[in-house]
């Protein structure tokens, strides 16, 4: 999901509440905050020696320890104001890809992609995961499609030019 998609999306549901879901099942608390918001631009080399870059728009949410049990959830409307807010201070790449930056106390901290958003009655849930690592070269390193999700041992050769 964009940045602006996530902020349309917010722009049409005002009243609604809007939640997160990190794994199945489990909800960041009602009791969350929007923290920071990181304005990211990657330059990356692969290891197959392909540069590459682009931008992200990085959510931080953060769980007040002193709002533990609140049961109301922030709206779409005031997480739009804070980021709108932001967006005055430091502009947006409105194409950049957004993830949520979230931990607990049973949860490591992760940035989370969106894959998906739902409405269920008041509430915008945002389905959030982790995107596992993968080899940016499989082309240049031969790394084999995958057939199953066993650990592989390291398939490149010295010399190869791979990693």
């Amino acid at each position: 999901m964009t940045t602006e998609e996530f902020f349309n999306t917010l722009h049409k549901h005002p009243e609604k509440s809007l939640l997160f879901q990190y794994m199945p099942g489990q909800l960041v608390g009602a009791n969350y905050h929007i923290t920071e918001v990181k304005h990211i631009t990657v330059d990356s080399v692969d290891c197959g020696a392909r540069t590459d870059a682009w931008k992200e728009t990085i959510i931080q949410l953060w769980e007040s320890p002193s709002e533990i049990g609140k049961t109301d959830f922030m709206s779409c409307s005031k997480a739009l104001d804070i980021l709108t807010t932001v967006g005055a201070m430091k502009p947006y790449t409105k194409n950049s890809e957004v993830r949520f930056e979230y931990s607990n106390a049973l949860f490591h901290t992760a940035q989370l992609f969106v894959t998906s958003l739902e409405i269920h009655g008041s509430n915008l849930m945002l389905q959030l995961a982790t995107q596992k690592t993968a080899c940016k070269a499989e082309d240049i390193c031969g790394v084999p499609q995958a057939t199953n999700t066993q650990p592989q041992a390291n398939t490149c050769a010295p010399e190869s030019g791979c990693c």
